[in-house]
């Protein structure tokens, strides 16, 4: 399995990004694509997950109402919309591929990581 993930940048506070999480080598349907946050100094966090195959979705509770995680199947590429930025926000964002059940937060879960990309959210 491979992830590529893009569309981090520089925005003001109060901006947006879209982030992208492309997905291949994968061979079943039943799998969860999560996005973490990794600021400097400080561990990696669960940001937003969705399971693919029941589209169960969580958020953490830091980004509930400003984010939004979404996919399409027909692109295997799963989304990270982030509205409302904050300086708080600023870090780096991986995406993460798992098939345990649910929506797993903690990172140990997750079997393959994308390279990250730098979301930078000045103020």
């Amino acid at each position: 399995v491979q992830l590529q993930a893009s569309g981090g940048g520089l925005v003001q506070a109060g901006g947006s990004l879209t982030l992208s999480c492309a997905v291949s080598g994968f061979n079943s349907d039943d799998y969860v694509i999560s996005w973490f946050g990794q600021a400097p100094g400080k561990d990696r966090e669960f940001v937003a997950g969705m399971r693919r195959s029941a589209g169960k979705i969580e958020y953490s509770d830091s980004v509930k109402g400003r984010f939004t995680i979404s996919s399409d199947n027909a692109k295997n590429t799963v989304y990270l919309q982030m509205n409302s930025l904050k300086p708080e926000d600023t870090a780096v964002y991986y995406c993460a591929y798992t098939t345990v059940i649910g929506v797993p937060e903690q990172p140990l879960h997750y079997y393959y990581w994308g390279q990250g990309t730098q979301v930078t959210v000045s103020s």
